[in-house]
């Protein structure tokens, strides 16, 4: 239902709350019947690990790590610094050949996307991110409210990319090309 505050969830005439016990509110019509949907497809027991949404929504809701905004942003920018498409191998050639194949065009899109310089390293340490690359991206990712950060670092800690993160948030990629780079070297092994 609609309240002042966004978009309320009603199961059996019941409000949901959170785990802190606040109102579940959401911003959106469209994330309230997301999220409604996910209770409805509940049988005998509450599964939460497949309410993502859900999960999702109450982290944004209770903030249970209380981080603020720049907070949020400094932990998604610092993903830069160990992002996989960076992380380059020399051996076996032909998966380093399939890494810059896959991996370089998104960097270039990323690079002058955001006209920054991010580059790609084989080091143990990996690449060098200029600070004003990470300067960039920290003013890119200011412009997002709270919600949308947290589901950005949501994105950006399951696929260990903000490249690849801000490319699907672009919708420069699909969401199963960015799972698919994200796990380029598993898929190769198999």
């Amino acid at each position: 239902s609609d309240s002042p505050g966004g978009f309320e969830i009603n199961l059996d005439h019941r409000k949901l709350k959170t785990p802190q016990a606040k109102l579940f509110t959401v911003p959106s019509e469209a994330l309230a019947i997301a999220v409604a949907t996910e209770w409805d497809s509940q049988k005998d027991t509450i599964k939460f690990y497949t309410m993502h949404l859900t999960t999702l929504c109450n982290t944004a809701l209770d903030n249970p790590t209380q981080r603020n905004k720049t907070q949020l942003i400094r932990a998604a920018v610092k993903f830069l610094e160990t992002d996989t498409v960076c992380y380059r191998v020399e051996e076996p050639p032909a998966l380093a050949e399939l890494q810059k194949n896959e991996w370089d065009p998104v960097v270039a899109w990323a690079e002058k996307r955001y006209n920054v310089t991010i580059g790609s390293s084989t080091s143990i340490l990996g690449p060098n991110i200029p600070a004003s690359t990470k300067d960039t991206f920290v003013s890119h990712l200011a412009s997002y409210n709270m919600w949308a950060l947290q589901g950005i670092e949501f994105v950006i800690t399951q696929l260990k990319s903000l490249i690849l993160s801000m490319s699907l948030i672009d919708r420069h990629i699909t969401v199963e090309k960015a799972v698919l780079l994200s796990r380029l070297e598993e898929e190769y092994q198999v």
